[in-house]
């Protein structure tokens, strides 16, 4: 235990070592704490496993087993360490200071609508912090926080509305989220968790943990896929779909516009479990008027007509690639019907299978992550007992470092990829 102690003594903390198992020692080393001025404190508690189990206190391969027939034996023997013994009942006192008062994290709602002009160019990872700002604005108990990452996920314009709900916790994702679970604890709070989509797979122990212990946490993950351009490798998330898809019960935003972004925003405020919200570094075009309504597990079709041969699914970037791809193909005679995900998870299985079947069952998926766990095996997973033919495209090497434009070419996601695709899958 010394050796912890010198540890943290070496790093300023005023590091206190006890026994575990004393409550009297853990009271005095709380007090203590509560007095250290200038330092924060670190209690060190030493504890054995099994404590007063006799015969299994401190010894190896008795973890996370049952005791069996040393059960009774073990009972018996705690009772008789109990001090005091009799009929009184201890019943926990009702605190003399009520200093948590109820909070109220229902119905959370942006200050003002989206405002944007059709055609105007955002990135959605600002509209983010736009809609972050809304919603805190309208209510007091959503924070935000992040890793180090603030003026690129844009989280720090919460700190127009309050500096106190912005916590900032550096480069020590693992830590980041766990301040975050903390601070959802008991319905205090409703915090929104930003940094580059790629660094929250360093903590990816941490959100599944969240989830299993029924968190309701917010995650914002920027920078997604190639199309972040020079950065390169390192800072591209292409595994961030397939990870939170992973996790039970969450719901995974990917959100094409600014407008479909600041509601995403809205939407994740409400929504129980732990929620994620892709965003992207390009300024793409807004193509949703403000007045759109948006619902968990319900895609949009932003084009179409009667003489639509492919369906074209995409999100993020490549929606407006399908897009571009979908007009050229029309001055080729090859009509192509577009559909906007909004959530990955859950998908909108209705919507699929309508429009896949409209389209003579061919469809098309484009996404700025890798295949495996991605937007395509997800369509592919919607669609496994319908008649369909799908094409997928994603990234499938390592990505390098190069302008965007040219990278979601290079790498097979942009419009001359899917160009290609609806002529194999249409000839």
């Amino acid at each position: 235990m010394e050796v912890y102690r010198k540890r943290l003594d070496a790093f300023g903390f005023n590091a206190l070592v006890v026994d575990g198992h004393d409550v009297e020692e853990l009271t005095k080393a709380f007090h203590e704490a509560s007095v250290t001025k200038g330092k924060p404190t670190a209690i060190i508690a030493k504890t054995f496993k099994g404590r007063n189990f006799p015969k299994v206190e401190d010894e190896e391969n008795w973890h996370g087993k049952p005791l069996g027939d040393k059960a009774d034996a073990t009972i018996e023997h705690l009772k008789s360490l109990i001090k005091n013994a009799g009929p009184l009942q201890l019943h926990p006192q009702k605190p003399l200071v009520e200093d948590a008062p109820a909070t109220n994290i229902s119905n959370i709602q942006l200050s003002s609508p989206p405002n944007y002009k059709l055609g105007q160019k955002v990135a959605t990872r600002e509209s983010y912090g736009v809609a972050l700002t809304k919603i805190a604005e309208n209510n007091k108990h959503v924070i935000a926080l992040d890793g180090d990452t603030k003026n690129s996920t844009y989280s720090e314009k919460i700190k127009k509305v309050s500096t106190d709900r912005y916590v900032e916790c550096f480069i020590a994702e693992q830590n980041l989220v766990g301040v975050a679970i903390g601070a959802a604890c008991r319905g205090r709070t409703v915090p929104f968790v930003s940094t580059f989509a790629a660094f929250f797979t360093r903590a990816f122990d941490q959100i599944r943990m969240g989830a299993i212990s029924q968190t309701n946490v917010n995650f914002a993950g920027s920078h997604c896929g190639v199309s972040i351009g020079e950065d390169g490798p390192s800072q591209m998330g292409l595994e961030d779909i397939a990870m939170f898809r992973t996790i039970p019960g969450a719901t995974v935003f990917y959100p094409s516009d600014a407008v479909s972004c600041e509601r995403a925003i809205e939407l994740s405020a409400n929504t129980k479990g732990v929620c994620f919200i892709r965003t992207s570094r390009p300024a793409t075009a807004v193509i949703y008027p403000n007045e759109t309504v948006f619902q968990i597990g319900k895609a949009h079709v932003v084009k179409k007509s009667s003489k639509d041969t492919v369906l074209l699914v995409g999100a993020g970037v490549t929606l407006h690639e399908a897009l571009s791809a979908a007009e050229t193909l029309e001055k080729s005679g090859v009509h192509a019907r577009v559909l906007d995900l909004f959530t990955v998870k859950p998908i909108d299985q209705a919507a699929l299978v309508q429009n896949a079947k409209e389209c003579g069952g061919r469809v098309v998926t484009v996404e700025d992550h890798y295949p495996e766990g991605g937007i395509g095996e997800a369509v592919l997973t919607a669609l496994a007992e319908e008649a369909v033919k799908v094409k997928v495209l994603a990234v499938r090497e390592v990505p390098r470092s190069g302008p965007p434009t040219v990278l979601i070419e290079k790498f097979g996601i942009g419009a001359n990829s899917i160009i290609g695709a609806v002529k194999e899958i249409t000839a």
